[in-house]
C-alpha cells in the first residue's frame, strides 16, 4: 500500500486534474455503452437478420449441400455473384484467412436464431470488415460477405464525437484546475518569501471565496510583520546607539586615567571593545544581511580572501580548496559567515583551523574546521537559537548571536549548515549552498 499511496497525487492541482479527469473518463464510458446498448447493437442485429436472409436464400432451390466437391461451391458461388458474397470449402476458406478472423459469440448465437440451427459468425478486418459464416445448413462450408460501409480505417461520427468531447472536456478540466490552483501558487511563493525576510507588495485578492479569505488573512499577517520588523529594527538601532555614548565618554575619561591605574585602565577598554563587538552583532542580526543582490561567485575566491584576511592571527590556517562551480550568493554576507567561523574556531580552538570547498554534483559548499575541546552532541542543535552559547568548555565569551546570524544567512541561500564534532578532537561547521 505504501507504493501505492507514493504514486497518488499530492498537490491539490493533481488531485484536481485527477479527479475530473476521473469523472470525465466515467461520463464517456456511460455514454458510449449508453450508445452501444441503443443504437449500435440494435444496428448490427439489424445487419445480422439482413445477412441471414441472404444466407436462406442460398438453399431455398434444394442445392445439394451434403457433399464438399467443387462443384457445389461453384454452383453456390454462381448464385451470389451479384450479392458480393463469396462461397469457400474448408481449405479454401483457410488460404483466404479464415483463422485470422475473430470468432463473436453473441452475433453467432443471433445468427443461430434466425438460420434455425448452430451457425458461427467471425469478423475480420482488413481494408474493410469481412463476416464469416458457417451456416448450419452446410457445416463445410464458410460465406463471405464483405461490409464496405465499415471501413477501419474511417473514424466514425461517434468514435469522433467522442473524442472531440473528451480532450475538450480534459482541457477545460485542466484549466479550470489551473485557474483554482493559481492564487495558492502565488500565495505559497509569497509565504517562502516571508520566511526569509522579504516581505511582498498585497496579493490579490481573486479565486473562490475560501481562498480570498486566507489571501486576505495573509496580507494582513505579512503587513503586521513587517510592521513588527520595522519597529524591532528602529528600537534596536536605537538602543544600540544610546548605549555608545556613554561607552564613548567612558572611553574618554579611560584615557584621562593616570600612569598608577594604567592596569584599570586596560580592563576598563577591553570590557568596552567586548560591548561594542555585542552591539555590532545585535545590529548585524536585526539586520538579517537583507543584502538583496546576488551575483555569481566563485566560493573559493572568497575562501582566499578571508584567508588572507585572518592571516595575521597567531596560529596556522589551512587552505584546501577543490574545483567548485560558480553559484549565485551575496558575497558580503557569506564573507560574514567565514569570518564568523574563523573566529570562533581561533577563539575556541588551540590555534589551528582548516578552510575548505567542496562540490558533490548538487550543491557548493565550504567548511571550518579547529582543534578546541568540541561541543556536546546534545547542545548542537540548540546552538542555532539567537542568544545560545555551547559547553563551558568552549568558553563564555560573545552574545550568542554568531551562529544565530549565520543560521539566518544560509536560511536566505536556501541552503543548509551543519556543526559535527571532529573525530581528533575540535568543531568541524559546514554549510552547503545550492547551484540555483
Amino acid at each position: 500500500m505504501k507504493w501505492l499511496k507514493k504514486l497518488l497525487p499530492r498537490s491539490a492541482f493533481s488531485q484536481t486534474v485527477v479527479l475530473i479527469g476521473s469523472l470525465l473518463l466515467i461520463n464517456q464510458l456511460v455514454s458510449y455503452l449508453s450508445v452501444a446498448a441503443y443504437f449500435i447493437q440494435p444496428t448490427y442485429q439489424q445487419i445480422n437478420q439482413l445477412i441471414a436472409r441472404q444466407v436462406k436464400l442460398l438453399f431455398v432451390d434444394g442445392v445439394d449441400v451434403g457433399r464438399e466437391h467443387l462443384t457445389m461451391v461453384d454452383a453456390l458461388n454462381a448464385k451470389v455473384r451479384d450479392d458480393g458474397m463469396h462461397v469457400y470449402n474448408q481449405k479454401q476458406a483457410r488460404e483466404a484467412g479464415i483463422e485470422q478472423a475473430t470468432y463473436y459469440a453473441l452475433l453467432s448465437s443471433q445468427m443461430s436464431e434466425h438460420l434455425g440451427g448452430k451457425a458461427e459468425v467471425r469478423i475480420a478486418q482488413g481494408e474493410f470488415f469481412e463476416i464469416w459464416i458457417r451456416p448450419p445448413q452446410a457445416p463445410s462450408i464458410w460465406i463471405k460477405i464483405p461490409l464496405t460501409g465499415f471501413n477501419e480505417y474511417d473514424l466514425s461520427p461517434l468514435t469522433l464525437y467522442l473524442m472531440v468531447i473528451g480532450a475538450l472536456s480534459v482541457a477545460g478540466g485542466w484549466w479550470f484546475a489551473r485557474q483554482q490552483n493559481r492564487p495558492l501558487r502565488r500565495l505559497q511563493k509569497a509565504a517562502i518569501s516571508v520566511s526569509m525576510g522579504d516581505y511582498p507588495k498585497p496579493l490579490p485578492l481573486s479565486g473562490s471565496t475560501e481562498i480570498v479569505e486566507v489571501t486576505n488573512a495573509f496580507n494582513q499577517m505579512s503587513h503586521s510583520m513587517k510592521q513588527l520588523e520595522q519597529d524591532r529594527a528602529l528600537l534596536m538601532a536605537g538602543i544600540s546607539h544610546d548605549l555608545r555614548t556613554p561607552l564613548t565618554r567612558i572611553r574618554l575619561a579611560s584615557e584621562m586615567m593616570v600612569a598608577e591605574d594604567e592596569y584599570l585602565k586596560d580592563g576598563i577598554v577591553h570590557d568596552i571593545e567586548d560591548m561594542d563587538a555585542i552591539i555590532n552583532q545585535f545590529i548585524a542580526y536585526i539586520r538579517q544581511d537583507q543584502e538583496s543582490v546576488r551575483e555569481q561567485e566563485q566560493i573559493n575566491y572568497l575562501i582566499q580572501d578571508v584567508a588572507q584576511a585572518e592571516s595575521n592571527r597567531e596560529g596556522e590556517i589551512q587552505v584546501v580548496l577543490n574545483e567548485c562551480p560558480e553559484i549565485p550568493i551575496q558575497s558580503i554576507a557569506i564573507k560574514r559567515i567565514l569570518s564568523n567561523l574563523v573566529e570562533n574556531a581561533f577563539r575556541y580552538g588551540n590555534g589551528w583551523v582548516r578552510l575548505s570547498s567542496h562540490f558533490d554534483g548538487r550543491r557548493v559548499g565550504f567548511s571550518v574546521e579547529d582543534d578546541g575541546p568540541g561541543i556536546p552532541e546534545s547542545e548542537i542543535p540548540n546552538l542555532f537559537q539567537p542568544f545560545t552559547q555551547g559547553d563551558t568548555a568552549r568558553g563564555s565569551v560573545g552574545s550568542g548571536l554568531g551562529l544565530a546570524i549565520i543560521k539566518r544567512i544560509v536560511d536566505r541561500h536556501q541552503g543548509e549548515v551543519v556543526l559535527t564534532n571532529r573525530v581528533a578532537g575540535g568543531l568541524h561547521a559546514q554549510v552547503w549552498l545550492p547551484l540555483e
